[in-house]
């Protein structure tokens, strides 16, 4: 009997389009005003898989994007109640 082993050097993208996937659902879930807060573990996830991906060479395109969407929505959330606390500071 003869045994054939195959070996493949195959890179996954796991990282990348874990990252790319909850960017996409923190931003667009995160548009809801109190459902989007529940999503804060995935923007930093998608912060955390995106760096990763980049790290260890794998789809460049998708975790540069993954990255880009958790920055956004985090900056989006927290700039806003930044914004609603300095308004009310003022008393505008």
């Amino acid at each position: 009997m003869e045994k054939t082993v195959m070996v493949t050097d195959q890179k996954g993208n796991g990282m990348a389009v874990t990252s790319l996937v909850l960017g996409i659902v923190g931003l667009v879930l995160g548009l809801i005003p109190i459902v989007g807060w529940f999503l804060m573990p995935a923007w930093i996830l998608a912060i955390i898989f995106g760096a990763v991906g980049i790290k260890h060479n794998q789809s460049k395109g998708m975790s540069y994007t993954g990255l880009a969407l958790g920055i956004v929505t985090f900056v989006y959330k927290i700039g806003f109640w930044l914004l609603v606390v300095a308004g009310a500071a003022t008393g505008a």
